[in-house]
């Protein structure tokens, strides 16, 4: 049963500019529930929304089987630290790894998962600390994670910015030989760029990297926060190369939505994970791993990775006949439910007008329409959101 709620998007307007900290731009409305692929704002207008939860629900929401897996944690533990031993968290980390690799360590968010990733790649390279990332990535927005992050709209006023961070661009493997050195631990790499505008990493370049990472004896690591748990119509983005990382990090959809993050790492280099080197409160809380098992659960018996592939064949046909038709379609990227519809004009105005009509959207990168729409999206709703996207492309190109 929803919640009733009485406050009007106002009311709640307002509380929010006299009590938190305005560091995010807010649409002016006030989500209260969501079922599926659709949200209701507090005065009952319904969107479709195609970026739901920024990725993080990847099942659309409050899907029933998280739902009920949530509602019988509750009542049993909500958290004990990680100095215990808990049922949910062994029974993820087995269904994580043996459908990816290695073993598990659960923290929060992404941008956890990648600091973890960061001090294990420099305690596994013993004296060791400089990594190389790439140009366009996002990585997170805590110091470390931030850094990492090769776009320098993100560090201005932060600085200094933690050392031994060396930037490449995607694709270009002889930059990364000429960048790494004796000193260098770790190469991180999106497979695919999410907020860098859907970019996809070329297997050869994957290829070359695995085989430098081997050569100088640096961890090759695979940021897969926004890719992991079948968003690109696999488990993992990396099943589609022919590469293996040594580590791997996860979190938005990885509990359906609810907060949760991880990394995972080859045993023989996780063994560097020692006792006190690392830690997170809340990662592996029994409320998150339930969640956390009943998405992986309910991604296979549903058949939600083929959905996922036939679902990303019907926006890509759609979009392909509406790039055909308007010039202002710079460029198409999709993989699998990633997408990204680069404009030859910026694109804000699209997710506006979008939104008026009931459709949710996110632009990146100033001109990339992007979408992240959930895996268990119907044939109808993928048909709705891209006729509203069309009407809306169109109206930009005659006012253009």
């Amino acid at each position: 049963m929803n919640r009733a709620t009485t406050a009007t998007s106002a009311h709640t307007i307002e509380l929010f500019d006299r009590y938190v900290i305005p560091n995010y731009k807010r649409f002016p409305v006030c989500l209260v529930r969501g079922e599926g692929s659709y949200v209701w704002d507090a005065e009952g207008n319904r969107y479709l929304d195609l970026f739901p939860g920024w990725g993080c629900n990847i099942l659309g929401y409050s899907p029933p089987a998280v739902v009920r897996a949530i509602q019988a944690q509750v009542a049993d533990l909500i958290h004990v630290p990680n100095t215990w031993y808990t049922e949910a968290q062994g029974e993820f980390a087995e269904l994580l790894c043996t459908r990816g690799f290695g073993q598990a360590f659960f923290c929060n968010s992404g941008a956890e998962a990648v600091e973890a990733a960061i001090k294990l790649a420099r305690l596994h390279g013993e004296g060791r600390y400089k990594i190389i990332t790439f140009e366009n990535s996002f990585h997170g927005r805590t110091l470390g994670a931030l850094t990492a992050t090769a776009q320098p709209k993100y560090h201005e006023g932060l600085g200094p910015l933690v050392a031994g961070f060396r930037y490449a661009p995607l694709n270009d493997l002889d930059e990364v030989k000429d960048l790494i050195d004796d000193e260098t631990c770790g190469i991180l790499v999106e497979p695919v760029q999410g907020e860098g505008g859907i970019n996809t990493a070329e297997n050869d370049f994957l290829v070359g990297l695995r085989k430098l990472a081997d050569e100088r004896r640096c961890l090759l690591i695979f940021d897969e926060v926004q890719t992991g748990l079948g968003r690109t119509g696999t488990w993992f983005a990396y099943q589609q190369t022919p590469v293996q990382p040594d580590v791997m990090t996860l979190a938005k959809g990885l509990a359906g939505g609810v907060a949760c993050g991880a990394m995972l790492a080859r045993p023989e280099v996780a063994k560097s994970l020692r006792p006190g080197t690392h830690a997170s409160t809340f990662g592996g809380n029994p409320l998150a791993m339930a969640a956390g098992c009943a998405a992986v659960r309910m991604i296979e018996e549903e058949g939600l990775l083929d959905n996922c592939r036939r679902m990303s064949d019907r926006f890509r046909t759609r979009f392909e006949a509406l790039q055909s038709e308007l010039p202002l379609i710079r460029e198409l990227r999709i993989r699998g439910l990633m997408i990204g519809i680069d404009l030859n004009v910026p694109a804000g105005a699209a997710v506006q007008k979008a939104m008026q009509r009931g459709v949710l959207l996110n632009v990146t990168h100033d001109t990339v329409v992007r979408l992240l729409p959930a895996m268990n999206i119907a044939e109808e709703q993928v048909d709705q959101g891209c006729d509203t996207i069309a009407e809306v492309l169109r109206e930009i190109a005659d006012e253009s």
